[in-house]
């Protein structure tokens, strides 16, 4: 079953040359088990003919106010009522002035206001046509309106410039989609997780590092978004892109993480240590490239400081969450961890069912003992991680620190 089964979506094209994407978008919202109803107005369709979204979708489009095959011949009012979620892709600045003015002189426009759903729209448009002034002033309306704007991105455009303006692509929609219709479980707290690996420098060119490839960081912090939460993700190098709600912060080495998570601790309300952290640094570490020599290379450690138990030993210290990697003695590790550090969660998994795989199984560990998730995407995890915190958080009474 998709992560949109039972969700029912209206989509609608306005008249750009990015609505050939929304074909790709509404089968992909179909794949994922959405009931999609398309609407679009006289412009998309020079773009796109409405006989491709119908096979696509299964049902009827709609493009025009006076179409009599909408119950009682109101389409504006009837198309919209069992919605629960109105897509625009794409949006463009002539339906997005229409939107910020009230403006009805189509269907779709019609039928945006008179909705009970929510409305989300992806701009396309021209990179001069993004940023003037007008568009701007539109845009940032909208967003007082309540509308969510996804994108647009930066990159190549139809006609020949690059910047921004490019429809948000169908894949990062379908994405936006879904987490907007995620449960907002924990709206208002504020989040820091870290994620990935942190790297210890040998020398100028050498180092030591860890397989970890940051991806259930990532998805935590992702989830976490996806709640509600004011996220802060403090990361070591990965390859990764950022969930687009979360604020990023870049480190390299387990003291910088250390750092940029002590610092920002006073502002934070749940933590969630989830990067995989070097126990020690290169004490004897080179600025320059060490030369190969017969007598070989020593190198000489020093403990580096644990981030979680420092966290949870502060005064007035956030709900704490805890990762274990082992790869083997699972259940014994990870109680004994979760006991020394004082904390009251812990997510623990096998080191060779979980780095480098899309997907993990994690067991959580609290005071009411073990609770398995099965294994599937690490997303997915991550969102049953965010919701087992939130039956175990209880917001504080801490002053917050302003920022």
């Amino acid at each position: 079953m998709g992560e949109l089964a039972d969700k029912r979506i209206l989509l609608g094209l306005t008249g750009g040359i990015a609505a050939y994407k929304a074909a790709d978008l509404a089968r992909a919202l179909i794949r994922q088990g959405a009931d999609v109803q398309v609407v679009m107005t006289e412009a998309a369709c020079k773009f796109v003919a409405p006989l491709t979204l119908q096979a696509l979708t299964g049902k009827p489009v709609f493009t025009n106010m006076w179409d009599d095959r909408a119950g009682n011949g109101m389409p504006h009012i009837e198309l919209s009522r069992d919605r629960d979620l109105i897509v625009v892709a794409p949006a463009t600045a002539d339906f997005i002035a229409k939107l910020v003015h009230g403006a009805a002189d189509d269907l779709l426009a019609t039928l945006c206001i008179a909705r009970e759903s929510r409305l989300m729209i992806a701009p396309a448009m021209n990179r001069q046509m993004w940023e003037n002034p007008a568009t701007q002033r539109n845009i940032q309306q909208l967003r007082d309106d309540g509308i969510v704007i996804e994108g647009p991105n930066s990159g190549d455009q139809a006609c020949g410039e690059n910047g921004m303006g490019r429809m948000t692509e169908p894949a990062q929609m379908v994405e936006s989609i879904i987490s907007w219709f995620q449960p907002k479980l924990l709206a208002g707290a504020r989040i820091l997780v870290t994620a990935g690996p942190t790297y210890e420098p040998i020398d100028a060119v050498r180092g030591i590092t860890n397989l970890s490839s940051g991806r259930m960081g990532y998805a935590v912090a992702r989830a976490a978004g996806e709640a509600g939460a004011d996220v802060t993700l403090v990361s070591g190098r990965t390859g990764l892109s950022p969930p687009s709600s979360a604020s990023l912060v870049s480190v390299v080495t387990a003291r910088e993480m250390h750092d940029a998570v002590m610092s920002r601790l006073p502002q934070t309300d749940i933590f969630i240590a989830v990067a995989a952290v070097a126990d020690y640094h290169v004490s004897n570490r080179d600025e320059h490239k060490k030369k190969k020599t017969k007598a070989g290379l020593k190198l000489e450690f020093t403990e580096n400081p644990d981030i979680l138990e420092a966290a949870a030993s502060q005064n007035g210290a956030p709900f704490c969450v805890g990762f274990a990697a082992e790869s083997r003695n699972l259940e014994e590790y990870a109680i004994e961890k979760r006991q020394r550090k004082n904390i009251p969660l812990l997510a623990a998994n096998l080191v060779q069912d979980a780095i480098g795989s899309e997907d993990n199984e994690l067991v959580l560990f609290d005071d009411e003992g073990m609770h398995r998730l099965a294994r599937s995407s690490k997303l997915h995890q991550a969102r049953g991680l965010i919701r087992h915190i939130t039956k175990l958080y209880k917001p504080s009474s801490k002053p917050v620190t302003a920022r």
